[in-house]
C-alpha cells in the first residue's frame, strides 16, 4: 500500500494555514588571511583591496577548431587583485562583474571564498556560490610583507609501507 501525497496547503484543522517553522541561520564566521590554507573553501573575509591589475583573456584556445570543447564565454574579464587585512595579503582572482567591485582602497566582504592553486601558489577566488560585496572602509592597514601568494607549494605523494 502506497500513500498518496496531496498538494494542498497544510492547515491546522480550523481553516487557517500552518506557517512553516522558522529556520534560524548561522552567523558567518570570519577568518583572517594568515589562517588560509591550500585546498580549503567556505571562507568569509573582510579585506582591503591594495591593487588591481587586468589580465588579458585568450578566448581563442586551440585555434577555434576544437569540436568537443564548450564554446568560450563572451566578454570574460579577469583581474588579479592584491587584497589583505592586518595579518597578511593574498592575490584574489576577480571575474566579470567582480572586476568592477574590486577597486584599489575599497573594503570588501568575501563570502564563501575558496583557495585555488595556480602554478603552485595560492589564489583566493569567489565562484557563483559565493558573494563579493562592498562594505564601509575598514580601520586596518594591510600587512603586505606577509603575502601568502608568494609561498610556493609542492604536492608530495606519501606511500604507506
Amino acid at each position: 500500500m502506497a500513500s498518496k501525497v496531496t498538494s494542498k496547503p497544510a492547515s491546522s484543522g480550523r481553516g487557517e494555514p500552518v506557517t512553516p517553522p522558522i529556520i534560524e541561520k548561522k552567523k558567518p564566521v570570519f577568518t583572517k588571511v594568515d589562517k588560509l590554507q591550500p585546498g580549503t573553501n567556505g571562507h568569509n573575509l573582510t579585506v582591503k583591496v591594495v591593487s588591481s591589475k587586468s589580465v588579458p583573456v585568450n578566448n581563442n584556445r586551440a585555434g577555434g577548431r576544437s569540436v568537443l570543447s564548450r564554446p568560450p564565454q563572451r566578454n570574460t574579464r579577469i583581474a588579479e587583485c592584491l587584497v589583505g587585512d592586518e595579518t597578511g595579503s593574498i592575490v584574489f582572482t576577480s571575474r566579470n562583474e567582480q572586476v568592477d567591485i574590486m577597486k584599489p582602497c575599497s573594503t570588501v566582504i568575501l563570502r564563501n571564498a575558496k583557495i585555488d592553486m595556480f602554478k603552485g601558489t595560492m589564489r583566493l577566488a569567489v565562484d557563483k556560490w559565493g558573494r563579493v560585496e562592498v562594505t564601509e572602509p575598514a580601520m586596518f592597514e594591510v600587512k603586505e610583507d606577509n603575502n601568502l601568494s608568494l609561498v610556493e607549494y609542492e604536492l608530495v605523494n606519501v606511500t604507506e609501507e
